[in-house]
């Protein structure tokens, strides 16, 4: 539990300190982009104008940079620190925010 916790406690930081909050937290209001069930952010619209496409692969880039440290950390897989990510991400999304279910198909919160 207490490593799960660290994770979580990083995975908070990561997305807090992300470069792209502005322009990230734009894109999800405007419905672009969303929480992926993976914990990385997806694409929620067909064909996206290309500079949302760039800001999509950035924070999924730092986010797996992030994943993999936790993962170093605390003797968990990437994927296991990315779905307690993935978890807090569907927690703290706003309300009218696009989420990936467990279906893969997107829903707004």
């Amino acid at each position: 539990m207490k490593t799960m916790m660290h994770a979580l406690f990083i995975a908070l930081t990561l997305l807090a300190s992300s470069v792209f909050a502005a322009d990230l937290k734009s894109a999800k209001a405007s419905g672009l982009v969303g929480e992926q069930n993976n914990g990385y952010l997806g694409i929620v619209v067909p064909n996206p104008p290309s500079d949302v496409q760039q800001m999509v692969n950035s924070v999924n880039e730092q986010r797996k940079a992030h994943f993999a440290q936790i993962a170093a950390k605390t003797g968990v897989s990437l994927d296991e620190a990315a779905k307690v990510f993935a978890k807090e991400a569907y927690e703290r999304t706003e309300s009218g925010h696009y989420l990936q279910d467990s279906n893969g198909k997107w829903v707004r919160k």
